[in-house]
């Protein structure tokens, strides 16, 4: 199959197309043959030398793809009833940069209808990231603040935070969103943040208590750690979650 190789690290022009041998799934895992790739930030890092895929995964990259089931172990947990032919979009652990990518089954969902496979590719990383982070670890909607709670997202013009947004809004929660300048905030505040914040004009936290009467808010999704922490702490609410899912600003955090 045609792959695409990163030969060697640096700029976009070491991506390479080279051929391949067809992966083969094991228990649990699907082949897919690939109708359209993902691109993200991992996918940058690993082309910079910056981003080690994890042990057993393909050195190739692409963490998401959209394409059409061709063989696997349709006997392993199988909650959409996924069979052969069958149209998906897919989170992998890396080699959605190619012709043919395996993923395991549980992280396989129907392309929905009205999308492209193109459009559908897009879906993977960004939606089980949020869902997992948001509504699985942070327990929005389950905490003190009851079925109806409020969450800030940092980087809200990112895919992450575009997700993010979109689904809580969607789900009735209150949603808070920074972002770098007023272009990015008001796009945010079109996809559904009651307030988006300025992060270069305003300081995140006063904002966010101000807009809850002095409460804060139930949730944090945070991927620049590092100054943030303290701050994020001052604009929980009482039994607040703070959730990390990257350190941009930095790994370390004084409280």
């Amino acid at each position: 199959m045609q792959a695409i190789e990163i030969t060697r690290f640096g700029t976009p022009d070491v991506l390479q197309p080279v051929q391949r041998p067809r992966p083969q799934p094991g228990p649990g895992e699907v082949l897919i043959k690939v109708a359209a790739s993902g691109v993200n930030r991992p996918d940058v890092f690993q082309r910079r030398g910056h981003y080690a895929p994890p042990p057993g995964a393909s050195d190739l990259p692409g963490l998401e793809v959209a394409g059409t089931l061709v063989e696997g172990d349709f006997a392993a947990a199988n909650p959409f009833g996924l069979k052969p032919g069958d149209a998906v979009c897919a989170l992998l652990a890396g080699g959605g940069y190619a012709e043919y990518a395996v993923a395991p089954l549980v992280q396989c969902l129907p392309v929905p209808k009205g999308f492209s496979m193109i459009e559908a590719a897009a879906l993977p990383e960004n939606f089980f990231t949020v869902w997992s982070n948001v509504f699985v670890r942070g327990q929005l909607g389950h905490g003190e603040g009851g079925s109806r709670e409020s969450l800030l997202v940092q980087g809200g013009s990112s895919g992450i935070g575009v997700t993010a947004i979109q689904l809580a809004h969607a789900l009735g929660h209150r949603v808070f969103a920074t972002a770098g300048n007023a272009e990015k905030c008001a796009a945010c505040e079109q996809l559904g943040a009651e307030l988006a914040i300025n992060y270069r004009e305003q300081d995140f936290a006063e904002a966010v208590k101000q807009a809850t009467d002095g409460r804060g808010v139930d949730v944090i999704l945070d991927m620049v750690a590092g100054d943030y922490i303290p701050r994020e702490i001052d604009a929980l609410a009482e039994g607040g979650r703070l959730v990390f899912i990257a350190t941009l600003g930095g790994a370390k955090g004084e409280i």
